[in-house]
């Protein structure tokens, strides 16, 4: 069952889909913040995720997203 996997290289985080989210999960949530507590970061990405799944077309995040993908 192990076939279907295809492991990227480690030092090639950009051929792994999932790393241009964390990005803009980065870019949107945590810029330009100072969180008190980890109660207050967990809060602001939950809010980020609500926001994320309410605007999946949304162009800055398309942008953001296709930045990462290419850097």
């Amino acid at each position: 069952m192990l076939d279907n996997f295809a492991y990227p290289p480690t030092n090639s985080s950009w051929l792994n889909r999932i790393e241009a989210q964390f990005t803009a999960l980065r870019y949107f949530a945590f810029d330009g913040t100072d969180h008190a507590g980890h109660k207050e970061q967990g809060s602001m990405i939950r809010h980020y995720i609500l926001w994320r799944n309410k605007h999946a077309a949304d162009e800055r995040l398309r942008e953001v997203a296709d930045r990462a993908n290419v850097a």
